[in-house]
């Protein structure tokens, strides 16, 4: 009786491991499939705790277990390797660009009912983003910051009570500048042409649906293709940047590199975990950056909290010679 608890334990976490690391290999969008493409270190943390309990039994079936876990640990490492410190970098950081060369964005989630408005604000006056991009925004988080947005030349706002309003603000010289939907699920999108003090670049910031119960992923699967085929990286180099809800390893994720041939500045740097900003244990990289050749990256960082459960994501960036885009 002493083992029996040990062993059952053993085979529903080896059962539930094996589960989690298959399911989400069938394509499925159903949201409860979907969803676990999220903890993938969680899982293999788990593979490798169940793996030392197995250890404490001899018998030829606990063997056949402990080599499922190894197997799922060693795949689950895999898809989540190159966001750490050990893999090749995908972008080098740029150290010689002149300050007054530099672009910096700030994108943030600012959570619809988060009423620390005060925090956002002081945020954005401390930072003095170049282009600020916020998302969950209503129309009482447009009020509230009407005298930070008024600092900026340009202001695009697009309030909605379903938590997915945007706004967008920059100082940056304007070609064109539009709210535009990717998919059928009215939910918006920002994609402007910004003239940096060296050449232009696209904008893109997006905010598609996450996987949650009634929510399977196709539209944002689809919005998130569409945003990578839209902007032309053949005219202009693109930033795309804001909460995909979509964790930076998943397959959307790797086809939306490969659609608009992007590069993620998270890839050899670390997971950089945006989401959830309350919770010290379950974070995720889901508030993405991805820039096309003819950008330099300067910078990729996490600012502190601003009463949202999604910190806000700086970056700074440089659009190099663009003659090669005319």
């Amino acid at each position: 009786m002493s083992k029996f608890l040990p062993r059952v334990l053993f085979w529903v976490l080896t059962g539930l491991v094996v589960a989690t690391t298959l399911l989400p290999l069938s394509g499925n969008q159903e949201w409860w499939i979907r969803g676990w493409d999220f903890p993938r270190l969680h899982i293999a943390l788990v593979a490798l705790a169940t793996a030392a309990l197995g250890l404490l039994f001899c018998s030829r079936s606990i063997v056949f277990g402990i080599a499922l876990l190894a197997a799922a640990f060693a795949y689950q490492s895999l898809r989540i390797f190159p966001y750490t410190m050990w893999a090749t970098q995908e972008i080098a950081i740029t150290d010689n660009a002149p300050e007054e060369e530099q672009i910096s964005i700030i994108s943030v989630n600012v959570l619809m009912q988060n009423t620390d408005y005060s925090s956002v604000i002081e945020m954005v006056e401390r930072e003095v983003p170049d282009v600020l991009f916020l998302m969950e925004t209503d129309e009482t988080w447009v009020e509230a910051l009407k005298p930070v947005l008024a600092r900026f030349e340009t202001v695009i706002t697009y309030p909605l009570e379903n938590h997915y309003g945007v706004v967008f603000a920059t100082n940056l010289p304007v070609v064109d500048a539009d709210v535009v939907f990717l998919s059928d699920d009215e939910t918006p999108s920002i994609l402007a042409d910004l003239e940096g003090p060296t050449g232009n670049f696209f904008f893109v910031g997006l905010h598609p649906r996450p996987p949650v119960p009634g929510q399977d992923t196709d539209e944002r699967d689809e919005q998130i293709k569409r945003a990578a085929l839209l902007a032309d990286r053949e005219v202009l180099p693109v930033v795309a940047m804001g909460d995909f809800n979509d964790v930076a390893w998943s397959r959307t994720s790797e086809r939306f590199k490969e659609y608009g041939e992007f590069r993620d500045p998270r890839v050899g740097r670390g997971m950089i975990p945006s989401f959830d900003a309350t919770s010290w244990w379950m974070r995720f990289p889901i508030d993405q950056l991805y820039l096309t050749e003819g950008l330099d990256l300067i910078s990729f960082s996490r600012l502190d909290p601003v009463g949202s459960d999604h910190f806000p994501m700086k970056a700074i960036i440089a659009v190099q010679d663009d003659t090669k885009f005319e």
